[in-house]
Order: structure tokens, then sequence, then C-alpha cells
């Protein structure tokens, strides 16, 4: 059901250091980074971000099964009380097949349906 979860964590080299520490044993390695975040998986496709800042709320994505599912989420979200965070569509600066939608949940948490077909 989870395709990946995002932690805002207040200093991003102690939070590293933990998650690096009880993720080796998982066989889970960095598989991206930028300046204010870092990412890890077991495989080539991260499913742990850690990102520098204190923001209210989590990030966390569910895998759909097609694009459709993808756009029924969004409408489904925004009829039941979810702010709009990014309509459905290709996220090609995630990858070439990432289709997502966003919204924001009544208290403030970013949740994502993604497709990667």
């Amino acid at each position: 059901m989870l395709d990946h979860i995002e932690l805002k964590v207040k200093d991003l080299g102690k939070a590293v250091a933990f998650y690096e520490a009880v993720l080796l044993p998982l066989g889970a390695k960095l598989r991206y980074e930028d300046e204010t975040m870092k990412a890890y998986g077991t495989t080539r496709v991260p499913a742990l971000y850690l990102a520098q800042g204190a923001g209210k709320g989590i990030h966390f994505a569910l895998a759909a099964s097609s694009r459709a599912v993808v756009d029924r989420f969004h409408e489904a979200g925004l009829k039941a009380g979810g702010k709009d965070n990014g309509a459905p569509g290709i996220r090609a600066d995630y990858a070439p097949t990432y289709y997502a939608a966003f919204l924001i949940d009544p208290d403030g948490n970013n949740v994502e349906a993604v497709c990667l077909k």
C-alpha cells in the first residue's frame, strides 16, 4: 500500500547518522540526495526520504494500480475536504512514467497517490 514516506527532520546530519545506522542491517542504501534531502531504499527506488525542515505533518505516497485510480483518489480527496496540492499528472522530473496527485489532509499531511506505469 505505501510507496514511500518523507519525514521532516530538524537536523539532517543527525537524522542521516541515525537512519543510516538502523537501515544498514535492513539492506537499505542511499539512493538519492541533494542539499536538503537524502533518500534510502532496498531497491534502486527510494522508500524513505529525510528532508531538512521543521514543517508540520509528514508526506506519504500510496501506490496506485493505474492512472485512473490516481485520478479517482484526487477527486475523492477533494470531495472529502482535502486541499489540492498537485493535480493528477506526469511528474517527469521524478521519472518519465511517474503519474501522481497530491492532497493536504485535514491535519496538514501531504498525501500522494502514485502510479509508475
